[in-house]
Formats: C-alpha cells, sequence, structure tokens
C-alpha cells in the first residue's frame, strides 16, 4: 500500500462511525505527529524533490543520480523525483524520462517560478525539496535540510561562497539587507533556490509566486510576515559545469526584485513602508513649516499640504495593517491547529 493510500485510509477511518474508536485515535495521532516523525516514517510520508530544468540535458542526469544515491544512503526509499520541463530545446526530458522520474513538461518557456509551481501542484509528498537542475546545488545536503523541517516548515540553503561573481553577490547582500529590515529578522540568502519545505504550507502561498526567477524570495518573506519560522542551513554552492550560462541578469533582473520586495512588503507588513514614506512626507512638510516661519514669519499652504499628506499616509499604512491581519487570521489558526 502506498503512502498516499495510508493517509487517505486514515482519513476515511477518522470519519466512519463503525470504526472503532481506539483505532481511529491512534490512527488521529499518528497523523498530528510532528513533522520529523512522519518524515521519518516511510509507510506514511513522501518526499517529492522538484528540480526545474531548462536545457539541463547535460548536467540533469548526474543531479538525479546524486539525488537518488543521496535519498538511498539516508534510507528514505519512499521518494520520488519530479523533473519540470521549462520549454527546453534540447534533450532535456528526454534525459530525465531515461533514469526513470517524472516529468512535466511546458510547452514554451514560462519561468523558473512556473516550473516550481507546477512542480509544486503535483507533487505527492509532505514535505517538497527544491533544488536546481543546473548541478549548483549538492545533493549532499539534502539531509541536513530535512532535518530542519522538525523546527521550520520552510528550511533554505544559505550560500556561503562561490558559485557567483563579485557583481552578483553584492547584490545579493543589498536584497538581503532590504529583505531583512523588511521580515524584521536576519536574512542570510533570499534567493537560493535550495530548499525544503512542507508542502501543504508552500501550496497556500502559490497564487503569490511569480513566473520568474523570484519565486524563493516571494516564498521566504511570505513565510515570514506570514508568522512561520524560517531556517537558514549553511551550503556550498559549486559552479555550473557544461549547461547554459545563468539566467539571470542583475541589471534586467534587480529592479524587479526590489518592486517584488516592495510588492511582498506592503501585502504582508504595509507599516514597513507607509510608516518611512509618511515620516519622511511629514518631516519634509515641519522643516519647511519651520524654514518659512524664520524666513517670512508665516505658514505656507505647502507645508500644510505636507504636513496632512503625512498624516493621510501614515492613516492608510495603519488601514493596510488591520487588512493584512484579517487576511491571515484564518491561515494562521489553521497552521497552530496542525502544530498542536
Amino acid at each position: 500500500m502506498s503512502s498516499s493510500e495510508t493517509v487517505s485510509d486514515t482519513g476515511q477511518a477518522l470519519r466512519d462511525p463503525k470504526r472503532p474508536r481506539d483505532v481511529a485515535l491512534r490512527e488521529s495521532d499518528r497523523e498530528r505527529a510532528p513533522l520529523s516523525e512522519r518524515v521519518g516514517r516511510h509507510e506514511t510520508c513522501v518526499l517529492t524533490v522538484v528540480i526545474p530544468a531548462r536545457d539541463e540535458e547535460a548536467d540533469l542526469p548526474q543531479v538525479i543520480r546524486g539525488v537518488r544515491e543521496v535519498l538511498r544512503a539516508d534510507a528514505r526509499p519512499c521518494h520520488e523525483i519530479v523533473v519540470v520541463d521549462d520549454g527546453s530545446t534540447d534533450g532535456t526530458a528526454q534525459a530525465a524520462r531515461e533514469l526513470g522520474v517524472r516529468v512535466v513538461r511546458h510547452p514554451y518557456g514560462i519561468g523558473n517560478g512556473a516550473a516550481v509551481k507546477a512542480g509544486l501542484r503535483c507533487a505527492r509528498g509532505v514535505v517538497t525539496v527544491l533544488l536546481d537542475g543546473d548541478g549548483q546545488h549538492d545533493p549532499d545536503d539534502i539531509p541536513r535540510l530535512l532535518e530542519g523541517l522538525a523546527r521550520a516548515p520552510l528550511v533554505v540553503g544559505a550560500r556561503t561562497g562561490g558559485g557567483s561573481s563579485l557583481h552578483r553577490h553584492l547584490a545579493n547582500r543589498a536584497y538581503n539587507l532590504l529583505a531583512s529590515y523588511v521580515a524584521n529578522r536576519r536574512i542570510p540568502d533570499l534567493t537560493s533556490g535550495f530548499r525544503a519545505v512542507r508542502t501543504d504550507v508552500a501550496r497556500r502561498f502559490l497564487y503569490l509566486l511569480p513566473n520568474g526567477f523570484s519565486y524563493p524570495s516571494t516564498l521566504t518573506l511570505s513565510l515570514l510576515r506570514s508568522g512561520h519560522p524560517v531556517l537558514f542551513v549553511p551550503v556550498q554552492v559549486r559552479k555550473r559545469r557544461k549547461g547554459t550560462s545563468s539566467k539571470i541578469k542583475i541589471f534586467r533582473d534587480g529592479s524587479r526584485f526590489l518592486l517584488l520586495i516592495a510588492r511582498v512588503a506592503t501585502f504582508f507588513s504595509p507599516l514597513k513602508v507607509f510608516l518611512p514614506l509618511s515620516l519622511l512626507v511629514f518631516g519634509l512638510g515641519f522643516g519647511y513649516y519651520l524654514y518659512t516661519y524664520f524666513v517670512s514669519h508665516r505658514f505656507t499652504n505647502m507645508g500644510l499640504l505636507l504636513l496632512v499628506l503625512g498624516a493621510l499616509v501614515l492613516s492608510l499604512g495603519l488601514v493596510s495593517e488591520q487588512v493584512a491581519s484579517l487576511r491571515f487570521e484564518k491561515a494562521e489558526s489553521g497552521w497552530e491547529e496542525e502544530s498542536t
């Protein structure tokens, strides 16, 4: 019997009044067991490894073999590997099929984020591991990511060096600093695509994830600002070998990352954006008032306009904060019930 059938039968047992109460309670306790125990039980858990790939025919087979070796050595025979081919023009999909993994194909290139969302939608696992198909992520780090799921629903492999140029490293540091301010927590790596996540939690935020390469940023900030703990595990990143060059362009995608962070901030924590803006406008109005008062001994309409505008921006932020709290009240209550 497969793990999915076991979970389904458990739910039917709990709803069937004819089943003995002690059996239903035992199965209920098993469903409510901590995630670390459920991940370790082969009969009740399936681990899904999602590998988004585009034109990675050369590197993908080695990545798949590495993942299989690690999971077998870690005594996790109940797993599946899903390769999402995002409109490749080479033999990426065929290379994956020859190794006996599930393949989901896009008829054309939609984007890395769209490939990840497709993988999460079709994943059968309680836990999903995401890693790139270009060989930069070391599958040997997967067990370390899975261990962290006992304490958080999302564990991110934070890159500690290698695999990126100086300008990309500096840009990532800038993104990390801005995201740390938004999330009110230090974020060592905002854009890492190597992560392990509870599948049900990730699916709650699929509608927020963009189709491009900024999906890791959105998923990380979404969970942090909605109250979920996120762990960061240091990992080493290897340089690309034979595949195509990185498809992320710093100057083209940099503004998109900044806009994305602002969008997520206003969605989850509007005061992080509106409060500094209102203080800036109010400060300009007050400073202009002092200037006109000491220079011309009068209070101008411009000064009054800036003061009123600062108050309006603050009021808009307060209202937006209340709306954001109401939006996630139901999701937070559901998370607390699952954690008990």
